[in-house]
């Protein structure tokens, strides 16, 4: 493996705390391994409004109910050392939190 290969890890979720949680892990895993990385780097954040309408039967004025769902990303780079790599996999990431590894060498 070598050296130059980079791995890329994106993060979404719509609770930022947990993504700002496991960010804090991998920089721990980073500074004890040693390897270089950039980020995280908060991407713009997508906002999902569901309009819904309030009374389920259709009578009435028509009001609606706009509901709203953030969901945060992050990127972090940093160099595929196969140590760091390894500890990267034994984070626990909750369930609500989507994370992506892609190795570009």
């Amino acid at each position: 493996m070598g050296m130059n290969q980079k791995a890329r890890i994106k993060l979404s979720s719509v609770d930022h705390k947990k993504l700002d949680e496991i960010c804090q892990q991998v920089k721990r895993i980073v500074e004890t391994t040693g390897v270089r990385m950039s980020g995280p780097i908060p991407l713009p954040t997508k906002k999902l409004v569901v309009p819904c309408r309030k009374s389920p039967d259709g009578e009435g004025s028509p009001t609606w109910d706009h509901w709203e769902m953030r969901i945060h990303k992050r990127l972090i780079d940093l160099e595929a050392d196969e140590r760091a790599l390894r500890q990267l996999m034994r984070i626990p990431i909750p369930k609500d939190v989507h994370i992506e590894i892609v190795l570009k060498g």
